[in-house]
């Protein structure tokens, strides 16, 4: 008699993709031009997109289709699946800001969000998510408002955006400087910092 040896596979626990790093508006209907900024980890929109709609499909409705600009954006899939449901993806060059993600929920509304590219430091994140969910404004586009940072403060060596090599390295890097989660003019909601 022969003996048969089944060689056990190695069994993989699923990961849990990491929480989207987000600062929204939370009082009633948002003054500014923007709703709040997204801080993604990557340029992957098929990888970060469903940790996205993983937060905000509960509070603003399930987001149904999103559209961006492609100048930041390497691939932008037509659909992308989420949570039991799929995502439509448009993009539009001269109708939507470089620095913008605007978010469709069938019959809830839009939201237009700030994206602030992942190789930006934790300081220069932290101040534009702050900015982007001010409930009073800013009066500023996404791109302005990006700019608009970088002159009030000089990138420094240790918040400069990270070189393509070293983006990998410090992907879930330190956290950005505390950012209030209530002023006395001010409610936003932070996840995921």
């Amino acid at each position: 008699m022969s003996a048969t040896l089944h060689q056990l596979l190695p069994h993989h626990e699923p990961v849990a993709a990491p929480a989207a790093r987000l600062a929204l508006k939370t009082d009633g209907p948002s003054r500014g031009l923007l709703d709040g900024a997204w801080w993604p980890r990557s340029r992957d929109l098929l990888s970060e997109l469903p940790a996205l709609t993983d937060v905000l499909d509960p509070l603003w409705g399930r987001i149904t289709r999103i559209a961006v600009n492609p100048k930041y954006w390497p691939v932008i899939p037509h659909e992308i699946p989420v949570g039991g449901h799929v995502v439509k993806v448009g993009w539009f060059t001269p109708e939507i800001d470089p620095h913008k993600l605007l978010l469709l929920s069938y019959g809830t509304g839009r939201w237009d969000l700030l994206v602030i590219p992942p190789e930006t430091g934790a300081e220069s994140a932290a101040r534009l998510m702050a900015a982007a969910s001010d409930y009073d404004g800013p009066p500023l586009t996404a791109s302005a408002l990006i700019a608009a940072d970088e002159t009030r403060h000089a990138v420094s060596a240790a918040d400069r955006p990270l070189e393509p090599d070293e983006a990998g390295k410090y992907e879930d890097g330190p956290a950005p400087a505390a950012v209030p989660a209530q002023t006395d003019r001010t409610s936003r909601l932070i996840i995921g910092m």
